[in-house]
């Protein structure tokens, strides 16, 4: 009877993939880690901790999110500033759930020289599930152990018809399996001919394959994806995350795990989507700290600049970008409310932010004018 599930092929884990097929990617991928390294280097300290922290609470958040969990931002945010040495804002609480997450990303990312050892991941579940929150689990999960004997299975639809998208490998045996993945992710970090990128990736299909946990198996999967790209940086600071790439082609990441899971040993597929996702999260990242230098320059040329506080508000939403920053520019009326000015103080404003150089008018004329940064280097960004 032939394999339904790719751990029952004869030779599993003994992995294969299409290195030509794979090569325009992977190419791309390393030269953009380069362009981002780089791009880090020219970052002042403090807006480098910054960055750091807003991609390590993005790598939080988004993993629980693709397992539907959504987590309190302001909790997580504050449990990483206080490891990362950054100021807390007044007010904001920690919970148990965001200091054990908080202290599941930063042991991956900044002690990636320690060994992966069965200990070090048992340690990791205990702080993804903390003790206040085991009995609200819907079911009993065994934190620090692994798995019973039961089959851990993948399913949807009806609970009289179910649809089962993987089932693991069968808990006999999972120590065995689980030491052989351990000794290979130690030994591969300096194996000659594999590219970082491809044992980051390799780590993620196998780990999860295995699904060794009652439950976060895909979290601890990602956990040590973020470990095997920062071991293959040789850096503990991370300005990429992953996660946030992946939970936008959610449906694609279940799809290509469940086609490869399902295969033969050739996972050419499954490390195609991988290195495509991880370089949208590297050009993304890049987009975040294109857009923290642009900030630098433009309040350093403006420094001295005499703006109201009124004037300094909106420009930072303008800085800002994304969703509240006023992508299309902002109209007079647009200023007036997020200034809370009156329609002559509004219109005044504009006009000194445009003899100052802070603002550029774009075309357009009378009530649809609108106005965007003008950045010193004459860039939009």
């Amino acid at each position: 009877m032939a394999p339904h599930w790719i751990w029952q092929q004869p030779d599993w884990p003994d992995f294969n993939w299409q290195a030509e097929h794979l090569a325009y990617v992977l190419r791309e991928c390393v030269q953009a880690q380069g362009r981002l390294m780089g791009m880090t280097r020219s970052v002042s300290g403090s807006l480098n901790a910054q960055s750091e922290l807003d991609a390590l609470l993005q790598n939080i958040v988004t993993s629980s999110a693709i397992e539907g969990e959504q987590l309190n931002v302001g909790s997580v945010r504050s449990s990483l500033a206080r490891r990362l040495g950054l100021e807390l804002a007044d007010g904001e609480k920690v919970s148990q759930r965001s200091e054990g997450l908080a202290q599941l990303m930063l042991d991956a990312t900044q002690h990636f020289d320690e060994p992966l050892t069965l200990e070090r991941l048992l340690d990791w579940h205990e702080w993804l599930f903390p003790e206040q929150d085991r009995d609200l689990a819907s079911r009993t999960i065994r934190v620090g152990g692994l798995r019973g004997d039961e089959p851990m299975q993948v399913v949807s639809g009806r609970l009289d018809r179910p649809t089962v998208h993987f089932e693991a490998p069968p808990r006999l045996g999972l120590e065995r399996q689980l030491g052989t993945f351990l000794t290979w992710f130690e030994a591969s970090r300096n194996q000659a001919g594999l590219d970082p990128l491809l044992r980051a990736g390799i780590a993620h299909f196998w780990f999860v394959t295995l699904h060794p946990f009652d439950d976060g198996n895909g979290r601890l999967t990602r956990t040590i994806t973020d470990l095997a790209l920062a071991q293959g940086e040789a850096q503990a600071i991370r300005f990429c995350a992953m996660s946030a790439s992946i939970l936008e082609d959610r449906s694609g990441y279940y799809r290509v795990l469940e086609t490869s899971q399902k295969s033969t040993l050739d996972i050419t597929e499954w490390l195609e989507w991988f290195l495509q996702t991880l370089l949208r999260s590297l050009q993304q990242a890049m987009a975040r700290i294109e857009s923290v230098l642009g900030k630098a320059r433009f309040w350093q040329a403006h420094r001295e600049s005499g703006l109201s506080a009124e004037q300094i508000k909106v420009l930072n939403r303008l800085l800002e970008g994304g969703e509240r920053g006023f992508a299309d520019g902002i109209s007079a009326a647009q200023y007036q409310a997020v200034a809370k000015v009156s329609k002559a103080t509004a219109t005044r404003h504009l006009a000194e932010l445009l003899e100052k150089g802070c603002l550029q008018r774009l075309p357009g004329g009378g009530r649809s004018t609108r106005y965007q940064i003008s950045y010193p280097d004459g860039s939009t960004l």
